[in-house]
């Protein structure tokens, strides 16, 4: 195995100001790691980038090791944000999830994949929903 794939890669405009976009995605997923918190779950990584993309959370429940993926919205004019996560993503976040556990040395009982819609409305608190062992 080359030893790039186990540092850390560089994302494309770091030194620079994230884009509303972004700005909109990093603070949906500070808003699901809080959610996961106060579930009682313990948030081990967040945004690890592996060989083939990133994981938005991994966490900790009990004995379970979760990848959580966060979709972010304002609006659901494009339809719900779980949408945009298909078959396809929910396999490379498995094959993600198994590369952190590898790298990290970690074994859990069971292994699974969820996903965190986060709503940001104009006004008022974020809606979140969380939905547990999500599967193609």
């Amino acid at each position: 195995m080359d030893d790039q794939r186990n540092e850390k890669r560089p994302v494309a405009g770091r030194g620079s100001p994230p884009t509303r976009r972004q700005a909109i995605g990093r603070h949906g997923e500070d808003v699901a790691a809080r959610h996961l918190t106060a579930l009682g779950w313990a948030v081990l990584d967040r945004n690890w980038r592996g060989a083939r993309g990133e994981l938005d959370i991994v966490a900790r429940d009990g004995d379970e090791i979760i990848a959580i993926e966060v979709k972010t919205r304002t609006t659901t004019t494009c339809g719900h944000p779980a949408l945009a996560v298909g078959p396809a993503k929910l396999a490379r976040i498995g094959r993600l999830l198994g590369q952190w556990l590898t790298e990290h040395a970690t074994h859990a009982r069971s292994v699974r994949v969820d996903v965190i819609c986060v709503l940001l409305p104009r006004t008022g608190a974020a809606v979140v929903e969380h939905l547990r062992g999500v599967q193609a």
